[in-house]
């Protein structure tokens, strides 16, 4: 999905304190004894039971009893967790349900609290996926990012984080609504005033982090969830993998985020919390449009095009978008972060006050249209990243291309669906049926813009 991962160094957690062996007793016995287990135990942290063997004497004699040897199960302190505190087993709190979505480092199920009966959202990163030590610390800055910003009513609220010996549990609140493209889509009709409206509550959740001293460093359509399925249901950020807490003065370094929503001072590595409000100009640019206005068939060619900065306000609909709604794409989506405007300044732009400028004519249909070929699209890079976590080694990822190829058996350069469906079964793919022929719409949608299956790019 065009994500970079994001390099930041915490402090290391407390050490914990060595503990001391239990004395070894003697006994006397008459007769061979059975062993009797003796448990060796260590602070905070359950490790398993020693036995302790007696030896055989023909007569009565005071024999010392001899610890085990030592278990070559390795003992986890406090110092090996990712959370720095005590192991804990999740499904003593909570039973985990379906799988809800899926990243780069975790899944995330449906789960449901043992003790009230109410649900939520479980987001489970595999340890093993955690392959530096970076990475374990940005699992615990997010969750910091996550404590320090909850109660917002904007922001997902934050319910508690969990680690067993396989994986760190993120438990938050559950946005049942879905994403913010499916509402719009499914509402399908759409009008400048409306989308000032969701726009609103977008830059809201900027305004909160900044004032709060986070960057949010990865906003996207995807990361904005409605709380419920109700008509009035409120628009949520969530996901904080990327963010940051703002340290003053400091100018960032680490390319992140995903390749439509990069500020071009990112690419420059030296930026600060300007960039979200690029990235949130980015959002608008689509809301009005039905696409990005940076554009390209490979990444490189995304990043090439945010550094030239044209931006297209020719091709339709624009010459319908009212000069105010211009006015502020442009205002956010100045090339230098200095000129920028702030989050409070875009709350007080004419086109977004409750009594502004933005018209309730409504846009024409081909943004919907191009707005639900621009979900599709994303929809198609989740499903495939759930094959690839679900079927293939990191030297086969290297090798998507030829794999796309392969399953192109008649080598046409496009793939039908039986093809598809073959060729994941081949991999082993636990897809659905149903799951394939989303993917295969996803295709058809996504292809017709000058590209081929056999060039997919993640």
């Amino acid at each position: 999905m065009g994500c970079f991962s994001s390099k930041h160094k915490l402090s290391d957690p407390p050490s914990m304190p060595t503990t001391q062996p239990k004395q070894v007793q003697t006994q006397e016995v008459s007769m061979p004894q059975t062993r009797q287990p003796q448990q060796v135990q260590t602070q905070k942290v359950s490790v398993p039971e020693a036995q302790v063997p007696q030896t055989r004497q023909p007569q009565a004699v005071s024999v010392p009893l001899k610890p085990s040897p030592a278990s070559t199960r390795p003992i986890q302190t406090m110092e090996d967790t990712v959370l720095g505190k005590p192991l804990e087993d999740i499904k003593q709190y909570y039973k985990l349900g379906k799988e809800l979505g899926r990243g780069q480092f975790g899944i995330t199920y449906l789960c449901t609290e043992n003790s009230t009966g109410n649900t939520y959202a479980c987001k489970s990163i595999l340890k093993r996926k955690l392959r530096s030590k970076q990475d374990r610390e940005d699992i615990k800055k997010e969750v910091q990012i996550m404590q320090h910003l909850s109660g917002q009513p904007c922001i997902v609220e934050f319910r508690g984080a969990y680690e067993d010996r396989q994986s760190v549990h993120l438990v938050m609140e559950l946005c049942a609504g879905g994403e913010l493209f499916d509402r719009i889509i499914a509402e399908g009709h759409y009008s400048e005033r409306a989308a000032a409206g969701i726009f609103k509550s977008v830059v809201n959740v900027v305004h909160i982090c900044h004032f709060m001293g986070v960057i949010h460093r990865d906003l996207k359509p995807e990361n904005f969830l409605l709380s419920s399925k109700d008509a009035g249901a409120m628009l949520k950020a969530t996901d904080f993998g990327l963010s940051v807490f703002i340290e003053e003065g400091k100018r960032y370094r680490d390319i992140v985020g995903s390749a439509y929503y990069v500020a071009p001072e990112i690419l420059r590595r030296s930026y600060g919390k300007e960039v979200d409000i690029w990235s949130a100009g980015i959002i608008l640019y689509i809301l009005l449009s039905g696409v990005p206005p940076f554009w390209a068939e490979t990444e490189k060619g995304i990043f090439d095009a945010i550094s030239e900065g044209k931006l297209d306000f020719e091709s339709q609909p624009w010459p319908s978008i009212s000069e105010t709604a211009k006015d502020l794409v442009r205002k956010m989506l100045t090339k230098d972060p200095k000129k920028r405007l702030t989050s409070a300044q875009v709350l007080e732009h004419p086109w977004m006050r409750e009594d502004g400028e933005a018209s309730d004519k409504p846009i024409g249909s081909a943004v919907l249209s191009r707005l639900k070929q621009f979900r599709a699209m994303n929809k198609l890079k989740k499903l495939a990243l759930k094959v690839i976590a679900e079927n293939l080694s990191e030297e086969e990822i290297k090798g998507l291309k030829v794999i796309f190829t392969n399953m192109d058996t008649d080598k046409s350069g496009t793939i039908t669906y039986e093809e598809l469906k073959t060729g994941l079964a081949r991999l082993g793919s636990k897809l659905s049926e149903a799951e394939v022929k989303q993917l295969m719409e996803a295709v058809s949608i996504y292809l017709p813009h000058n590209y081929c299956s056999c060039s997919f790019c993640l």
